[in-house]
C-alpha cells in the first residue's frame, strides 16, 4: 500500500497486491522470525484493522495463500470477540467430532480462555511451524463449532453451514500448499 502512497491499488492491481501481501506476511513469519515477530504477524487484525486486510484479502478466492489466510484471521477475530460462544459452540460439537476435536488441539473442558489460546496457537503455526497443519487444525476446529452451532436448542444451521464451507476451503488450501500450488 506504501507505493500507492498508502491509498489501496485500483481494482486491477488489487489481486497481485493481495497475493504479494500474503505471501509477504507469510514469509516474514516463516523467516526465522523471532517469537515477537510471530506474536506481532498474530495480532495483526488488532494493529492494522479487520477493514484493512478485508479490502486487501476478503474478496480473494477462499482457496488461495490470500482466501485462506484471510478465513483464519477472521476465525481469530471472531473468537477474541466471543470467546464464551466459541467455547460453548465448540464444547457442544465435541462428543460428536471427536476426531476433529483431537485434530484441533483445544484443552478439554474448552472454556473462553482456551479457546482464545488456541486461536493464537493456530495462526502462529502457520508462521513458525507447518502452514499445511495449522490450516487443517483450523478447519478442524471450524468442524467442531459447526457441529455444535447445529446441535444447540438455538443453533443456527445457515451459521453452521457457512462453518462447514470455511472448513471445506481451508482443508482444500491445506492440500493445496503441500502440493505447491496455494497461490
Amino acid at each position: 500500500m506504501e507505493a500507492h502512497g498508502g491509498t489501496l491499488p485500483d481494482p486491477a492491481e488489487t489481486p497481485a497486491a493481495a497475493h504479494a501481501a500474503a505471501q509477504t506476511v507469510v514469509e516474514a513469519g516463516r523467516g526465522g522470525a523471532s517469537p515477537e515477530t510471530t506474536a506481532r504477524l498474530v495480532r495483526l487484525v488488532e494493529d492494522i484493522g479487520i477493514d484493512t486486510l478485508a479490502q486487501l484479502w476478503a474478496d480473494r478466492p477462499a482457496r488461495s495463500l490470500p482466501g485462506a489466510l484471510w478465513r483464519v484471521y477472521v476465525l481469530r477475530a471472531w473468537i477474541q470477540r466471543a470467546p464464551e460462544v466459541a467455547a460453548r459452540e465448540y464444547a457442544a460439537g465435541m462428543a460428536v467430532a471427536q476426531v476433529n476435536h483431537a485434530i484441533a488441539g483445544v484443552v478439554d473442558p474448552p472454556g473462553a480462555d482456551e479457546v482464545r489460546d488456541l486461536s493464537d496457537r493456530i495462526l502462529g503455526g502457520i508462521f513458525d511451524g507447518d502452514l499445511a497443519v495449522a490450516l487443517e487444525r483450523a478447519a478442524a476446529f471450524c468442524r467442531v463449532v459447526a457441529t455444535g452451532r447445529a446441535s444447540l436448542d438455538d443453533g443456527d444451521v445457515t451459521a453452521a453451514a457457512a462453518m462447514v464451507g470455511t472448513a471445506e476451503d481451508l482443508e482444500a488450501s491445506a492440500r493445496l500448499w503441500r502440493a505447491g500450488s496455494l497461490d
